[in-house]
């Protein structure tokens, strides 16, 4: 990564824009990160707003662009924004179920600059990848992965791990490989949004994980440079934090379909914080003054044993959400870390999980806000 300049305060500029155009989608998936609750969420940005988003967070400093929702192909005005990006120089990504991406939109959006397409599977069979997504897609993101490699685009192809599909990872690797992704990211389940609703029936068993990752092992050495893959162990079964989103407003910014600009995808959940609006507030003022992007930069706001440990400035006490959401207070120490007076909670959790009658729960599939745009 290169370096980049400091202000006054030595904060960086953001590296990563994520803009997440929409919150609907065509897809309910039980572990979405969206939301769980829209209605405090406003209309969404309009096209000339997020252009305007993408000349400022360019202008700060910012180089990579991801396109995310929701399925940010319902937005007709998709090209129209990656062309702009384009032309202010950012890389650009777009992440996407594949549902809406047609030869003709594909064709437009090469033309329009886009550099990277990320394609989401849920799983190796027709069957569970419509079962946890609760639409019929799977024949539909085989013929998307074919259209995106016949256009000569480099590819990842994206599966979200978790208790169901676990036992099926070599195939979901095999299934990667004959499409030909370039790379595979094997990411174990986030505990968020509708994940966190969903975690007794998602949460794997530490011998799930132990084979799954001896089967990726074992197919990295034997498929070579042919796909790389990327295997994220889920946080629960770690001992210590992950340093998350590279620490609280230090490389990446999010800007949420209605404008809300935030520090991760899940900020939303914290109390106590008014976070900015990219409609009213220039996006210089969010990231280096605003209170929210502020809130937890840095170990001031730290408690023990955060505080006092060596390892604050590698994980920067982990993640302020997964403490909220886990402990009730965001300044408490992430319960996954191992030193954590809360640890005991994600101990909890994944020996509960294991238990028949938890397994059982039915699950809640993502809902949707209204099909109709809201701009």
């Amino acid at each position: 990564m290169p370096s980049r300049p400091e202000n006054n305060n030595g904060v960086q500029p953001p590296y990563w824009l994520l803009a997440e155009l929409t919150y609907r989608c065509p897809l309910h998936c039980v572990f979405c990160y969206n939301p769980v609750e829209y209605s405090g969420v406003g209309p969404e940005l309009t096209t000339e707003q997020w252009l305007k988003v993408l000349e400022e967070a360019r202008a700060l400093g910012a180089v990579q662009l991801g396109l995310s929702g929701g399925e940010p192909l319902v937005r007709d005005d998709l090209e129209v924004i990656v062309e702009h990006a384009r032309k202010l120089g950012f890389y650009t990504n777009l992440l996407t179920s594949g549902v809406g991406l047609t030869e003709k939109r594909l064709t437009d959006l090469k033309r329009a600059g886009l550099d990277h397409i990320q394609l989401s599977f849920q799983d190796s069979t027709r069957e569970l990848n419509d079962f946890l997504s609760s639409t019929k897609t799977f024949e539909l993101k085989k013929r998307v992965a074919k259209m995106i490699k016949d256009h000569g685009y480099p590819m990842v192809l994206n599966c979200v791990l978790h208790r169901l599909n676990l036992p099926h990872i070599g195939q979901i690797i095999d299934m990667a490989v004959e499409m030909k992704a370039d790379y595979l990211e094997l990411a174990n389940t986030q505990y968020y949004g509708w994940a966190l609703r969903n975690r007794a029936a998602l949460l794997p068993s530490a011998d799930q994980l132990k084979e799954a990752e001896a089967t990726v092992q074992q197919r990295r050495a034997e498929i070579g440079d042919t796909c790389k893959i990327l295997f994220v162990v889920p946080d629960y079964f770690e001992t210590r934090p992950k340093p998350c989103m590279s620490g609280w407003g230090a490389i990446f910014l999010v800007i949420a379909a209605d404008g809300a600009a935030l520090p991760c995808h899940a900020a939303r959940e914290l109390p106590g914080i008014t976070f900015p609006n990219a409609a009213t507030d220039g996006i210089e003022h969010i990231w280096y003054e605003s209170q929210a992007f502020n809130a937890y930069r840095g170990d001031d706001w730290m408690k023990e044993p955060c505080r006092s440990c060596d390892e604050r400035h590698k994980d920067f006490g982990g993640c302020r959400c997964q403490a909220y959401l886990l402990t009730g207070d965001a300044t408490n120490a992430d319960p996954v870390c191992s030193l954590s007076p809360h640890h005991h909670v994600i101990t909890q959790a994944v020996e509960d999980a294991q238990k028949p009658a938890v397994r059982k729960q039915v699950m809640q599939f993502r809902t949707n806000p209204s099909s109709s745009p809201k701009v």
